[in-house]
């Protein structure tokens, strides 16, 4: 891809576009945020498929079981959301990438290949992952044409002034990362710790503005506060929704900052590399808390 296409790719979309959602749904409270602020975006976003992406952590047993899990959580959301039952969600990896050249096949990465086959550079499918980006690198291993016909907006790694890149969705497929920032495809990437950390809710604006006024809502807010409340044990609390800001980057660019960097390297040490021949990538360094929090809020109301 020539510099001045990339550079275009890079820029937020002024209209309406076609887009993915690869989710680890079931791995926390936040990704279910965010599939619901999708779906509650007709106007600007075609959401033509969602990919359940694999996890291990203590809700999974180990990565497949993490994928179906997510699985089954994202029809469990789609059931609460009006007119969302015909929405196409595909299985996506069991396992990580065993390496930087073997990709894993999958429904999900083959639905992205062909999706992606569909666009072009100058329209292309804007990918957003949320997850171990493991569906999307063996999308990418499969076919490496697809990587000038995708904008990659990927929640994961850490910022840039962050200690280490140890942050779980690198971390858990770091051949899937080095595969996606390696590969020149357009890529904006919203760092977890230092940036989307700051993206928080708290029980009294859940309980205020979300509980009992719809299913999806009321299922979101009774959900963080179910889970934050095993480890506040009584003190107060607000619980990290980071996954929104990801879906919140294509729709308007009030809700964060971001700027244009050299493509870091994701190193296996946790650390990354830097290098001034990399190509550009944009990054996002802060994030408008309030502003977005207002406008999730009067979306996922307007979907009942």
């Amino acid at each position: 891809m020539d510099l001045n296409r990339l550079l275009a790719n890079l820029e937020r979309p002024a209209s309406k576009v076609d887009v993915v959602l690869d989710t680890d749904a079931y791995n926390e409270v936040d990704d279910q945020f965010a599939v619901a602020y999708m779906l509650a975006y007709p106007d600007r976003l075609s959401v033509q498929a969602i990919y359940a992406a694999p996890f291990h952590n203590g809700r999974s047993s180990g990565p497949k079981d993490g994928m179906e899990k997510s699985h089954a959580e994202i029809l469990r959301l789609l059931a609460m959301i009006k007119g969302a039952d015909g929405m196409k969600v595909l299985k996506g990896s069991e396992r990580y990438l065993p390496d930087e050249a073997t990709p894993v096949p999958s429904p999900a990465a083959s639905h992205l290949v062909e999706a992606a086959m569909g666009h072009s550079p100058e329209s292309p499918l804007y990918v957003v992952a949320i997850g171990a980006i493991t569906n999307v690198a063996s999308a990418i291993l499969m076919e490496p044409r697809i990587a000038e016909r995708v904008v990659v907006v990927w929640l994961g790694g850490n910022a840039l002034h962050w200690p280490d890149a140890r942050e779980f969705n690198m971390h858990q497929d770091i051949a899937a990362a080095r595969v996606v920032f390696g590969c020149g495809a357009p890529l904006v990437q919203l760092p977890c710790g230092g940036v989307v950390s700051a993206f928080t809710i708290s029980e009294a604006e859940l309980s205020k503005w979300l509980l009992g006024r719809n299913a999806i809502s009321d299922y979101l807010a009774r959900n963080t506060i179910d889970e934050a409340s095993k480890y506040a044990m009584g003190r107060p609390w607000t619980r990290i929704i980071w996954d929104v800001t990801a879906v919140a980057w294509l729709i308007d660019g009030r809700f964060q900052s971001d700027r244009l960097i050299r493509s870091p390297i994701p190193e296996y040490d946790g650390y990354m590399a830097h290098s001034d021949g990399r190509h550009f990538m944009r990054y996002v360094y802060a994030i408008n808390r309030d502003a977005l929090v207002h406008d999730l809020f009067e979306r996922l109301l307007a979907l009942g």
